[in-house]
């Protein structure tokens, strides 16, 4: 496949102190000074600062990428550090999105750092993408995976993708306008979400922290082919990295020919419906609130607390008295025989979610007296035990 042409314009020139710090991506043939002039006119807009967005801001602004945006409003946690290297320790409370700019400082003083600290929504995304040459996405939901995407074509820009989850990673190009017919989005390989509850976000299935490295860098080295116009960028095709086979595989991606063009954008959250219709009738009906439960279980009420989670996030943090049986299990009727009929039946999960789906399938099944707990294990343990450890 031909490489594209540059996105970029260079700038007339370097400076001295620009041919020293950057000389060895001047003496690389495909790249040299025009190609680093390039570098430092372009502007990348960056979604998220986060598990990606951390390495792939740190390369951006080390490559010489003239103008860096940053789109986070999020504050930096301690669950953060294990993989989100653009922030510190002493960065925990901080807005994620000041603190990422003070790393890119120390990196490189001369790169020009933009901070959009709002959530990216249907409001502000097409406008704000104008303002650039390239996206970077590294957000970790459906919602605003298809936002972006649809956003995108929208201003007409091209979008490096990446996605992490557990010990895979995944990274493409996606440009709706590219040149000579080359044109494809997220939603040629999407075209739909999947259903709520299937795929758990990196909160509750995990990511191996190193694992954002090695993809945000990948997603970096897309971008500066992008912006250079060297090599073959990954439009058209899909990487997918194992991290515990150690293997790339390289997929070959065509524009659905009976996909529709995006025209505006929508209410993503609707979209993706990030819970179900059921599942948030039948919660709606059906919900405790931690300091409820906590008075049920003291008085010494007879009802069976139900932890829904998988063993990993058992063993992390749990309710005491609860029993722990997992979403699938449930979900497939596998273990539908191991819950009471007799007496009232608690569920939760982490935050909510996963408990309100199974409790919708129990409803479904006749469990009239099942309810779920509100916010789950972390609402539990702030409002109820702080002595308990939150992930």
């Amino acid at each position: 496949m031909d490489s594209l042409p540059p996105l970029i314009q260079p700038i007339e020139q370097l400076s001295k102190a620009d041919v020293v710090r950057y000389s060895r991506h001047l003496i690389l043939p495909e790249v040299g000074v025009a190609g680093q002039c390039r570098l430092a006119n372009a502007k990348v807009l960056v979604i998220g600062a986060g598990g990606l967005g951390s390495p792939a801001l740190l390369y951006l602004a080390a490559a010489g990428v003239g103008t860096l945006g940053i789109v986070e409003f999020d504050a930096v946690e301690a669950s953060n550090l294990q993989r989100q290297i653009i922030h510190g320790e002493s960065d925990v409370g901080r807005p994620k999105a000041m603190s990422a700019q003070e790393s890119i400082r120390a990196i490189n003083s001369a790169v020009q750092v933009r901070l959009h600290q709002v959530r990216l929504d249907s409001d502000n995304a097409v406008d704000l993408f104008r303002q650039y040459d390239l996206i970077v996405d590294g957000t970790d939901n459906f919602a605003t995976r298809y936002l972006v995407n649809d956003a995108a074509a929208l201003a007409g820009k091209p979008y490096v993708y990446g996605s992490v989850y557990r010990f895979e990673g995944q990274v493409s190009v996606f440009w709706e306008d590219a040149p000579n017919g080359r044109g494809i989005n997220y939603r040629d390989v999407y075209p739909q979400a999947p259903p709520p509850g299937l795929v758990p976000s990196c909160a509750e299935g995990g990511v191996l922290g190193m694992l954002c490295a090695t993809v945000g860098s990948i997603m970096v080295t897309e971008a500066v082919k992008m912006i250079t116009g060297i090599g073959e960028p990954l439009l058209g095709r899909l990487m997918i990295y194992d991290g515990l086979r150690m293997e790339f595989t390289t997929m070959r991606l065509r524009r659905d020919p009976k996909r529709r063009p995006i025209e505006k954008l929508l209410d993503y959250e609707e979209f993706c419906g990030v819970v179900s219709g059921e599942a948030h009738a039948a919660a709606a009906e059906s919900t405790l609130t931690p300091r409820e439960l906590y008075d049920l279980l003291k008085a010494g009420s007879d009802i069976e607390v139900i932890d829904v989670r998988e063993p990993a996030e058992w063993d992390i943090v749990n309710i005491d008295g609860a029993t722990l049986i997992p979403k699938d299990l449930i979900l497939s009727g596998q273990a539908l025989s191991r819950l009471p009929q007799h007496k009232p039946i608690v569920l939760y999960c982490k935050t909510g979610m996963r408990s309100a789906e199974v409790l919708a399938a129990l409803k479904r099944a006749g469990f009239t007296r099942a309810t779920h707990l509100q916010g789950g294990v972390i609402a539990w343990a702030k409002q109820v035990d702080p002595s308990l450890p939150v992930y």
